[in-house]
């Protein structure tokens, strides 16, 4: 029965009430309180071949004749929000410090007091991105063996350190150095947290609580702004420039966020009792059951490994050929390269337009306020225009994507056509709307992780997805030259053909996803209860290549 049926007669309910002394009736005329979300789970035919294996840490909780009511889901995913969610947005805030404040070091005459030029600051960026993508996926793997709830510390405590030592950088080697080292230690931490997230919530609830991500990510671009601002003024105590401090200070919070976060995260939503998650953990058992329950009924492949299950090579080897997640990596790669450079440059840019190492740092915030907007989370506060309530709303991911490539495109033109002696106001305007442009990377890491359908393809997948992204920054890092400083019309060019080329990119994903799906319902919907059943017992096909699995796009 669907979540919109209801009838005069009753429900006895399940045993999961029956495990809680809470055995009563149910009411269908409220079917629609009630978790009963259509699943492979209703039909007893086919079941079978979608239920958990034994080593899943969840099993001792799955119940596919499970009920509960929608207040009760509720309640659940906002405590897993406030327990979970809160921590891994703290976590991300201590990420964006250390690898964001470079950025502001750069107002406090970073680069001429080591005796650096500009495109010495591009190679220093270009060794971090490299570092950082070549990690993704090594420490994916990682993630998968340890868990990335130890491994995600791990990463945090030991980037930390590297974070504080940038306080004695004396030159060029010293600063590639770090830069090298931080990109190694940083590169993992999105896909594990968009794995380790994956434990807890559904697909459509994962792009939302990603948004969290790039909200508290720009939060942080805000706190910095006014960090910087307070700790370079510090320049001249103890004979030290004011960056110096900046990247001691900051590094030294992050490392405290790394420590407790050993203590803090649970392996997954049945495995949370721990020194500071008390004795008993923070879930009943029924609230366990929910959770386990409803995640796997909206995607039964979360049940197919281990949390502490390696990705062997064959394995592997499977995922990286998975073609049909290559169009998104193409995305990936392309997507954030037209806002990139502008984004990178903008407090060098404020300098250049005469504004003071103070101001500068501030006149940043105005366009990070606009970002969050844009990201979603206060759409949510302003009647769901965010983007990433939209692409929940509309059910849309790929067109709802495509408009932040849309939002870049007419103020990259205005870059490129206005005279360089524009008014300083006006070019600052310009270019904080350009990079407060509607992020898509949110809907963009839901969207790869719900097409993979399976935790071996789902590891992978996010780590390649996140390494695209990073060569995409290599790819922008470099396209801002210091021959075409100030104005860098020549990059501009780039950035409006990128721009061009990424709009006919996201319509022709939609369009193969559209096909693949078109193709696949015409055999699946043809074949009787009989042969769906054979099929799934003798099958080799996994993931997204199953013929019962439809993509979202």
């Amino acid at each position: 029965m669907s979540s919109g049926e209801s009838s005069p007669t009753t429900l006895k309910s399940h045993s999961v009430f029956e495990s809680t002394n809470e055995k009563k009736d149910v009411e269908v005329a409220d079917i629609e309180e009630i978790g009963l979300e259509e699943s492979v789970f209703d039909d007893p035919n086919l079941a079978q071949y979608y239920q958990p294996r034994e080593d899943y840490e969840g099993y001792h909780r799955f119940d596919p004749k499970a009920v509960w009511t929608a207040k009760e889901e509720k309640a659940i995913v906002r405590k897993i929000d406030f327990r979970i969610m809160f921590w891994c947005c703290i976590m991300f805030v201590a990420l964006q410090l250390d690898r964001g404040n470079i950025s502001n070091a750069l107002t406090d005459d970073f680069l001429p007091e080591l005796g650096l030029t500009t495109n010495d600051y591009n190679t220093g960026q270009t060794i971090f991105y490299i570092c950082f993508l070549l990690m993704e996926l090594p420490s994916q793997l990682i993630s998968k063996k340890l868990g990335p709830d130890n491994w995600i510390p791990i990463q945090m405590t030991l980037w930390s350190v590297v974070a504080m030592s940038q306080s004695r950088i004396t030159g060029k080697s010293s600063f590639f150095a770090t830069r090298a080292l931080l990109g190694a230690l940083e590169g993992g931490f999105i896909p594990d947290i968009v794995l380790y997230l994956s434990y807890f919530y559904k697909g459509e609830e994962l792009p939302v609580r990603l948004s969290y991500f790039w909200v508290s990510l720009t939060s942080t671009t805000i706190l910095g702004s006014f960090l910087a601002y307070g700790i370079l003024h510090l320049r001249g105590a103890n004979g030290w420039s004011g960056w110096r401090f900046l990247f001691l200070i900051e590094g030294a919070f992050t490392l405290i966020i790394g420590i407790v976060s050993f203590f803090y995260l649970p392996p997954s939503p049945t495995q949370t009792k721990g020194w500071l998650r008390g004795k008993n953990g923070w879930f009943s058992e029924r609230e366990e059951v929910i959770m386990v329950n409803r995640v796997l009924r909206d995607d039964p492949s979360k049940g197919d490994m281990n949390n502490r299950t390696a990705v062997g090579p064959r394995d592997l080897w499977r995922s990286l050929c998975d073609y049909d997640n290559w169009g998104l990596y193409i995305i990936g790669l392309l997507a954030y390269v037209p806002t990139g450079p502008p984004a990178v440059y903008l407090t060098l840019t404020l300098k250049n337009l005469g504004f003071g190492t103070f101001n500068s740092n501030l006149l940043t915030i105005p366009s990070s306020i606009l970002f969050i907007l844009n990201v979603g989370i206060v759409g949510l506060l302003i009647d769901n225009i965010g983007l990433t309530y939209l692409s929940r709303w509309t059910k849309e991911r790929s067109l709802t994507s495509m408009l932040a490539v849309v939002w870049a495109l007419p103020f990259l033109i205005a870059l490129e056509v206005l005279p360089g002696d524009i008014n300083q106001w006006v070019k600052y305007a310009i270019v904080s709307l350009l990079v407060a442009y509607p992020y898509c990377h949110p809907i963009l890491v839901g969207w790869n992780s719900i097409n993979s359908n399976t935790v071996r393809t789902r590891t992978v997948s996010a780590a390649i997805y996140n390494m695209m992204v990073q060569l995409g920054s290599i790819i922008y890092s470099n396209i801002y030259r210091a021959n075409d400083a100030p104005l860098y019309r020549q990059g501009n060019k780039v950035l409006i053909g990128i721009c061009v080329f990424d709009i006919f990119l996201f319509i022709g994903v939609k369009r193969y996803y559209i096909w693949r799906n078109k193709t696949r319902a015409a055999i699946w919907d043809a074949m009787t209860t009989d042969q769906k059943s054979e099929y799934l017992a003798t099958t080799t096909d996994r993931g997204n290549k199953r013929l019962d699995f439809r993509f979202h796009h």
